[in-house]
């Protein structure tokens, strides 16, 4: 394709196919049962003097809980600087692995556990160490870009890392300096950015399988039905669902334009676990999950990432028991994969405010 006067290629190769698991199905608690399972949480985390961080996408109860207990709800990036600046000994991830892998990156001392190592990412999974460096070999003039949703070897043969909040002003950056760019590993991400700034890529053709669901079809009727409401999208989805979008951004900024907007209800193109948040912080606003539904769908937004579900409140209890699931990065792999992370944590602090 040509955009902007600028190429932009889709790599041709292979990605593995990524094996989806089911939705977990946890065993309903008591609201009794609920409350005695979070207090053993509590005092868990308060021995071991550890700290819990959730992603929006997991689910509202562990949300709340790490917000109770002094911890954070955020995107991939705040969850491992949160970390970072946190004096806690122990950061237990509630999310998925490539999250937790960022978080010993940047916390290489702290001992970091996940509720479930099993929770991976098809972007993740879709982009394998050894094919993405003998691709990145083809091109030695490129300068490699990786989004945070990579493994910690996949950061480390990067040049920089960037999340979908900072991409744009990052490829832009890039391309002011004449820079080529070897983009990995969500393809839709990186065509919306490729558009916005004109860059000369090659994309990795990885996609998440949250949002490449959203149908253009579903979402265009879906609209007719509530033309009141503004249609926020985040960059990982289709081409033909960003261009129906009021506002395209990542989930932190999806989150203020529900705040800060005026429109009272909002289409949000997003795994669904993002309405806990905004619910809390726009409890007047009212909330429409972008439909999903094509041919053969068994339901009409099935927004919901698996592996996100993977988290529960039983089985953090189950790894706060055990001081079982703890992440791995070796000092050296750490080393490398801080470097590019580095690289865009500084370049965040020269943006205006």
């Amino acid at each position: 394709m040509t955009t902007n006067g600028s190429r932009a290629i889709l790599a041709p190769v292979s990605i593995p196919t990524v094996s989806v698991p089911g939705h977990p199905e946890w065993p309903q608690l008591s609201a009794q049962e609920e409350a005695d399972l979070k207090e053993k949480i509590k005092g868990l985390l308060k021995k071991m003097n550890g700290v819990l961080v959730a992603h929006y996408y997991t689910d509202g109860k562990l949300q709340d809980l790490a917000e109770e207990t002094g911890g954070c709800v955020a995107d991939s990036l705040e969850m491992a600087r949160f970390g970072t600046e946190h004096p806690a000994s122990t950061l237990v991830v509630a999310g998925v692995k490539f999250m937790g892998e960022t978080a010993k990156i940047l916390n290489n001392e702290k001992r970091v556990l996940m509720p479930d190592l099993g929770a991976t990412c098809s972007l993740d999974e879709g982009c394998p160490i050894d094919e993405f460096s003998r691709f990145c070999d083809q091109y030695p003039d490129h300068t490699v870009v990786v989004y945070a949703n990579t493994s910690a070897e996949v950061k480390a043969r990067s040049d920089w890392v960037v999340t979908s909040g900072i991409a744009l002003p990052i490829i832009t950056h890039l391309t002011e300096q004449g820079k080529k760019i070897i983009w990995a590993p969500d393809k839709h991400l990186g065509n919306y950015v490729q558009r916005e700034t004109g860059a000369e890529m090659i994309f990795w053709p990885g996609s998440c399988i949250v949002h490449e669901e959203f149908r253009s079809v579903a979402l265009s009727r879906f609209r007719r039905l509530h033309p009141e409401a503004a249609v926020l999208v985040h960059p990982e989805s289709p081409q033909s669902v960003i261009e129906q979008a009021d506002v395209v951004g990542s989930t932190t900024a999806l989150i203020h334009a529900v705040v800060n907007r005026e429109e009272t209800s909002f289409i949000v193109a997003t795994d669904k676990g993002i309405f806990n948040k905004m619910r809390k912080l726009a409890p007047e606003k009212t909330l429409l999950e972008a439909p999903t539904e094509g041919e053969g769908a068994t339901c009409q937004s099935c927004a919901r990432c698996p592996w996100m579900g993977m988290n529960s409140l039983q089985n953090l209890l189950l790894t706060l028991q055990e001081g079982k699931n703890e992440i791995q990065v070796s000092e050296e792999l750490a080393r490398r994969a801080r470097i590019p992370i580095q690289r865009m944590l500084d370049f965040a602090r020269t943006m205006k405010p």
